[in-house]
C-alpha cells in the first residue's frame, strides 16, 4: 500500500500487479475517504501470501515512482507552480489501514504489524504536521527551543494508535529523512501500539534492510498482561517501558506485542515510614506475565509414499509466574555495597526523560547533575566518622565502595551525550525523540554501552591488547596498541592509529579475531549497528573522536579545556560540599 495525495493498494494475486487508487481529500473538514478501502479492493484480494506472491510482490515495488507536482496539483486543485513539495497523506492513510485490516482482527489473524515508512512529515489531509515550528528563533524570544519541540503538536497519532490497539494493529515506523518530520508526534502510533521506531539520514548505507529482516525473523509475544505484586512492607512506585496502565487494577501493564529485549523498569516505595518492620523476613516480588504466540502445528497429508507434511499455525496463550525473595540491608553500607550501576543508570535515564518531556532538556540535566551530587553528600554523610569534613577531603570517587565507582562516569557520559545535549549545541529534535525511544527499551547493559561506549584494543587483528580503556586521547596515546574497537551500540568503529605499522592491514581481515568479535556484537542486540571503519592517516577521524569524551566540557562541545571529566569531579564535589554545610548549618 502506498500513500502520497492518494493511497494505492496493489493486487498482487494475479499475473500481472494491479493498483487501484483512491484519493485523500485535501480539506481537512472532510470525514475519511470517498471510497472505503474495502469497497476499492475487498481485503483478501489485498492480503497476499509471500511465499506464492514473492517475485510479484518484488514486481509492483519497481513500479513505485515519485509523485510528480501536476498530480499533487490536480489532486488539491491547485495549479502546479503554486503547489508545495508535499503530499504525504499519511495520517488519513494509516486512519484508513487500521479500518481496512480491523474486519478480519480475530478471524484471519491475530495481531497485524504494519511498517509505514516516511521521508518526512505528513504534510497532507488529516494528521498533517506544521514543520515550520522547527525554523523558529526561539533563542531571540527567550524560548527554551528543546521544551518547544520536544511536545507532540497535534494528538492525533495518540489517538490512532488507540485505536491500532483496538483493530489487533501494531506499528514499526522507519523515518529515512535528513529533514524535521516531528518524530515528538509521530512516535505514539509506534510505541502505543506495540512498534518501534527507527530513524535513518539516508538510504544509502543505512541498516534499514537488516533492521526490516531482524523485526520480521526473531519471534515475539502479544497481547501480553503484566503484573507485579510484593509482600506488605513495600509497593511499586513507578513504572517505565513501552506498555501502558490496566484503567481498572493497579500496578497491571498492558504490552501489546513486544520480543526478547524489551525491557521494562519499577522502583520501589515502602508502604509506611517504618521501612520493613523484620529485617529477618525476606522481601517478596512477584511478577506474573501471560502472553499470546503463534506457534507451527504440523500436519501430514495422504498417505504412504505419497504423503507431504504441511504446516498450520495455532494461538497458544501463556503465563509465567517468577517469585523472588530478597534480604533486606541491614546498613547502608549494605545497600552501597548490592548497587548495580548499570541498573541505577537505566532507571535514571527512564526518569530524566520523562522530566525531560515535561520540563525541558536543561531541567532534566540540572536533575541529573543535582541527584549525583546529592548521592556523593549522603556517601560522605554515611562513612565519615567526622561531620565536619573538609570539602577538600569530599570522596566524590566512592573510593570505599567498588560499585558506585563507576556511576560520576556514567552521569558525565549521560550529560555529553545526544539524549541531554542541548539545541543550541546542534542535536536535531528528531535524534533526540529517536534516542528516547530506543532508550527507554534497552535493558541496562545495552544502554550503558550506548551512554559510555566500550573502547578496547587491539596489538594486532587476532589479539586483543586491553578489554576496557576510557574515552579519552590520553587512553589511546599510553595504551601503544595501533588498533581500536568501539562499540557505541548504534554503531561499531574500528580505528586505526596513524602511527599503525602499514603491515597491518586494513580494513582486517574477514577471518581475524577482530572480525569474529564484530559478528557477534552485530547478532546479540535489537538493532544493527553500523560498521566503520577508519584509518587515522588517511581518513576523516571526527566521528571516532567525537566519542572520546572525558576531555570534553560537559556544558558544551568540543575538546575546550581538556579537563572536561576532571572539571565535572569537582562541581559534583562543590555541590556536595554545599549540601553537607547546610544540613550541619540547620
Amino acid at each position: 500500500m502506498t500513500f502520497s495525495h492518494k493511497i494505492g493498494l496493489y493486487d498482487v494475486q494475479g499475473p500481472i500487479p494491479l493498483v487501484k487508487n483512491v484519493f485523500i481529500p485535501p480539506d481537512l473538514e472532510e470525514d475519511g475517504l470517498p471510497v472505503a478501502l474495502e469497497d476499492a479492493m475487498p481485503l483478501h484480494s489485498f492480503l497476499a501470501p509471500v511465499d506464492t506472491c514473492k517475485d510479484r510482490i518484488a514486481a509492483a515495488l519497481e513500479t513505485l515512482r515519485p509523485t510528480s507536482s501536476w498530480e499533487r496539483g490536480a489532486a488539491s486543485g491547485q495549479e502546479e507552480d503554486t503547489v508545495l513539495l508535499g503530499g504525504r497523506g499519511f495520517g488519513t492513510a494509516m486512519s484508513a489501514l487500521i479500518e481496512y485490516l480491523s474486519s478480519e482482527y480475530g478471524s484471519t489473524f491475530a495481531l497485524a504489524r504494519v511498517f509505514a515508512f516516511l521521508s518526512g512529515a505528513p504534510d497532507y489531509g488529516a494528521g498533517l504536521l506544521d514543520t515550520r515550528r522547527y525554523g523558529e528563533q526561539y533563542a531571540s524570544k527567550g524560548v527554551d527551543a528543546d521544551l518547544a519541540l520536544l511536545p507532540e503538536q497535534i494528538p492525533f497519532y495518540r489517538d490512532l494508535a488507540a485505536v491500532a490497539v483496538q483493530s489487533g494493529v501494531c506499528v514499526d515506523i522507519f523515518a529515512v529523512t535528513d529533514e524535521y518530520t516531528d518524530l515528538a508526534s509521530l512516535k505514539f502510533l509506534s510505541i502505543e501500539s506495540g512498534g518501534s521506531l527507527f530513524l535513518y539520514a539516508n538510504t544509502d548505507d543505512s541498516t534499514l534492510p537488516q533492521d526490516i529482516y531482524r523485526l520480521l525473523s526473531r519471534p515475539y509475544a502479544f497481547g501480553c498482561v503484566l503484573r507485579l505484586r510484593t509482600s506488605s512492607d513495600f509497593e511499586p512506585g513507578n513504572s517505565y517501558g513501552h506498555f501502558f496502565p490496566d484503567p481498572q487494577y493497579e500496578n497491571v501493564q498492558h504490552i501489546i506485542c513486544c520480543d526478547s529485549f524489551a525491557t521494562y523498569a519499577y522502583d520501589f516505595e515502602f508502604a509506611h515510614n517504618n521501612g520493613f518492620s523484620r529485617h529477618t523476613d525476606p522481601a517478596v516480588v512477584q511478577i506474573a506475565f501471560q502472553y499470546s504466540v503463534i506457534e507451527p502445528v504440523k500436519e501430514t497429508l495422504g498417505n504412504g509414499s505419497q504423503s507431504s507434511a504441511s504446516y498450520k499455525f495455532c494461538l497458544k496463550r501463556r503465563l509465567r509466574i517468577r517469585t523472588l525473595q530478597y534480604r533486606p540491608a541491614s546498613n547502608i553500607s549494605e545497600i552501597y555495597d548490592s548497587v548495580d550501576p548499570e541498573v541505577v543508570l537505566h532507571i535514571l535515564v527512564h526518569k530524566v526523560i520523562l522530566e525531560s518531556l515535561d520540563k525541558g532538556v536543561r531541567e532534566g540535566r540540572h536533575q541529573v547533575h543535582a541527584w549525583l551530587s546529592l548521592l556523593a553528600a549522603r556517601y560522605n554523610q554515611a562513612l565519615s566518622s567526622d561531620v565536619r569534613t573538609p570539602l577538600s577531603s569530599i570522596d566524590i570517587d566512592f573510593s570505599q565502595c567498588p560499585q558506585l565507582q563507576t556511576i560520576p562516569q556514567l552521569v558525565f557520559a549521560l550529560l555529553r551525550s545526544p539524549l541531554l545535549r542541548l539545541h543550541e549545541e546542534g542535536v536535531h529534535p528528531d535524534y533526540r525523540i529517536y534516542l528516547q525511544c530506543l532508550f527507554s527499551a534497552l535493558e541496562p547493559s545495552s544502554l550503558a554501552k550506548a551512554v559510555y561506549p566500550v573502547l578496547v584494543s587491539y596489538s594486532s587483528p587476532d589479539k586483543q591488547a586491553f578489554p576496557r580503556h576510557t574515552l579519552s586521547r590520553a587512553a589511546l596515546i599510553m595504551s601503544e596498541s595501533p588498533i581500536f574497537l568501539l562499540d557505541t551500540f548504534t554503531n561499531l568503529i574500528v580505528y586505526y592509529l596513524s602511527t599503525a605499522d602499514p603491515s597491518i592491514p586494513f580494513p582486517p581481515p574477514r577471518d581475524c579475531l577482530l572480525r569474529t568479535t564484530i559478528n557477534r556484537l552485530k547478532q546479540d542486540r535489537c538493532i544493527t549497528p553500523k560498521l566503520t571503519f577508519i584509518h587515522g592517516g588517511k581518513d576523516d577521524s571526527t566521528l571516532f573522536e567525537s566519542y572520546l569524551i572525558e576531555e570534553q566540557d560537559v556544558d558544551g562541545s568540543g575538546f575546550t579545556t581538556g579537563s572536561g571529566f576532571v572539571a565535572f569531579r569537582e562541581s559534583v564535589r562543590n555541590v556536595a560540599g554545599e549540601i553537607i554545610q547546610e544540613e550541619i548549618g540547620s
